[in-house]
């Protein structure tokens, strides 16, 4: 049996300096897109876990671009469909957010477990595909950070 998940998690939005975001659609959700995202592992920083879960999602090496942390936490409650991951009782995860800033919209190696498609598109139409709306919010505070 697989420990339960810590509630506490990073969602990191992978973009380019013109603002295109990266989005991936769930393996186990067809039609669910969004950012890289993934919990935190005992003893791990955060910014820890934004890499480990950038390489495992994307194969990307965040040491070869430019990986911020956006000082963004966001409280949710757990779908449903989901928290059979945590502990019993838990309900709710924090979330924090970080960018992984590329040069340009590169090719990304998925882990098939998590997703099977990725998409480039401008933070407009990205913000609109996310079915997470914290996922939403933040993709829409990208210009800003540009």
């Amino acid at each position: 049996m697989t420990a339960p998940k810590i509630p506490v998690s990073v969602l990191v939005v992978v973009h380019t300096a013109d603002g295109q975001v990266l989005l991936m659609e769930r393996a186990d959700a067809p039609g669910f897109w969004q950012s890289v995202t993934g919990s935190q592992d005992a003893g791990e920083t955060l910014e820890q876990t934004a890499t480990r879960e950038v390489h495992e999602e994307t194969g990307l090496d965040t040491a070869q671009f430019e990986l911020t942390p956006w000082h963004i936490e966001t409280r949710y409650e757990i779908y449903e469909r989901w928290r059979h991951r945590y502990a019993p009782g838990v309900s709710h995860n924090t979330e924090h957010v970080f960018g992984l800033k590329l040069p340009a919209p590169l090719p990304v190696t998925l882990a098939p477990r998590e997703h099977q498609r990725y998409l480039w598109l401008p933070w407009e139409e990205a913000a609109e595909r996310c079915f997470s709306p914290s996922n939403a919010a933040v993709i829409r505070l990208l210009p800003a950070r540009l």
